[in-house]
């Protein structure tokens, strides 16, 4: 499995000088999932080979390390997928060149709201010969607020925002606020309008399988 966001955790792992401790950290959990291992939902993964389109997650520092981090949920389902962790003043090279790819069409997702009206889009026009590149900010409301407005480099591109409406017809949403969506549901939200229904369909119930897994572990730690 490619998944970017499990690789971006492993080389923060091996790079930290002290050890990241989640909350439960003494849990045994499966490597891939970071579920409880007797809930481990691995076997039921369906790829979207379909899938004409690329995302790109970039996480706030220690998002990766997260068992209830939901962006790597995305990177589980769409095979064109990269992560990398946000720095403010030193950004990953990579990334940087990611942006500047010509196969790729970067596109980044964000509430419209303190947006300069001319680059707010509400659909993906796919450009010829270009891949959509959705990028997400992955992190909390306040964090990725931060990344967006100290990100240079994504300062030129268009800014996708998904209607309140939208968010709030989604079946799976349960916090008050629009902005209050795990990653992986703006995703499913976001790949569902423009067009890609099958990776849509497997990250909605990959997300369900993950969320009701995540749920019963609390229930039996409680």
């Amino acid at each position: 499995m490619n998944n970017s966001v499990l690789a971006l955790r492993q080389q923060q792992i091996a790079a930290a000088k002290r050890e990241y401790k989640a909350r439960g950290s003494k849990l045994s959990r499966c490597e891939a999932c970071l579920l409880a291992q007797s809930l481990c939902i691995c076997d039921g993964i369906k790829v979207a080979d379909d899938c004409q389109s690329a995302v790109c997650l970039l996480m706030y520092h220690n998002e990766s390390f997260k068992p209830s981090n939901t962006g790597r949920l995305i990177a589980d389902i769409i095979p064109d997928n990269h992560a990398f962790r946000w720095d403010r003043t030193e950004p990953d090279a990579a990334l940087i060149e990611l942006l500047n790819n010509p196969i790729y069409q970067p596109i980044v997702v964000f509430p419209a709201d303190n947006v300069e009206p001319e680059r707010v889009i509400t659909q993906v026009t796919r450009l010829s010969n270009k891949v959509p590149l959705y990028l997400f900010l992955d992190g909390t409301w306040r964090e990725a607020k931060k990344m967006f407005r100290k990100s240079p480099y994504l300062d030129s591109l268009p800014v996708l925002s998904v209607s309140p409406e939208s968010l709030s017809d989604y079946k799976l949403r349960v916090a008050p606020h629009a902005h209050q969506l795990g990653t992986a549901e703006v995703a499913c939200v976001v790949l569902e309008q423009n067009g890609e229904l099958q990776a849509a369909q497997r990250l909605t119930q990959h997300f369900i399988d993950f969320r009701d897994a995540y749920l019963k572990g609390k229930r039996q730690k409680g």
